[in-house]
């Protein structure tokens, strides 16, 4: 079973929906206890890094993420989710994430004709192979809504790469039982519902390894 850790921002119903059409159960979860209940998490998001992750702090939910990332359970983050994982956020000031992940979130600078957000379908650059891209090809296109990217201390935890204008960014990273994308697979049809359904046997995976 698989939580969608709902803090107040995200497209959680659409998340909800696609796995509905896999065939896989995942429920909203609001409450920090309740992560113990699923054998996989999802930390979406959409908005701001700042009013984000002030809510996950004022909800109580970073112990409880680091604590079930430490014991082994997937997480996936999408979006916005995949930018509170890392350590420092210069989106509007400068604000501190979740530091699961080392490494920053900037914005695209800013070049002639180059249109911010990045929004619409992209290319995604297979860097190295993962279990969450089985069946789906390099330079497959995804969909996408961001102003700002992360840039990965260690690029080891990079898996796929976008390029929009002349700026190459991780779109993919994993790091362990961590893994995220700054595309919304739920939003990126058939590639996205793979994604979506690997990342499912992986959680599966998991939970038969750790029960």
């Amino acid at each position: 079973m698989i939580g969608i850790i709902d803090y107040g921002m995200g497209n959680l119903r659409s998340v909800q929906k696609a796995f509905e059409f896999l065939g896989v159960h995942a429920q909203i979860v609001s409450r920090p206890s309740e992560l113990d209940q699923y054998h996989g998490l999802i930390l979406p998001g959409v908005g701001a890094f700042r009013d984000a992750i002030q809510e996950i702090r004022q909800k109580d939910f970073p112990s409880a993420l680091r604590d079930s990332v430490d014991s082994g359970k997937p997480l996936l983050g999408i979006c916005l989710g995949l930018q509170l994982l890392f350590e420092t956020s210069y989106e509007d000031g400068e604000y501190e994430g979740l530091g699961l992940i080392d490494g920053d979130v900037v914005r695209f600078q800013n070049e002639p004709e180059l249109k911010i957000p990045h929004m619409g379908w992209n290319a995604v650059d297979t860097v190295q192979t993962h279990p969450l891209l089985e069946g789906i090809s390099t330079e497959s296109h995804f969909y996408f809504v961001h102003s700002f990217f992360v840039r990965p201390s260690d690029r080891v935890t990079v898996i796929g790469e976008t390029t929009h204008g002349t700026q190459t960014f991780a779109s993919i990273v994993a790091k362990g039982n961590l893994m995220a994308t700054q595309f919304h697979p739920e939003k990126s049809q058939r590639v996205g519902l793979q994604l979506l359904r690997n990342y499912a046997n992986l959680v599966e995976e998991s939970a038969t390894i750790r029960s």
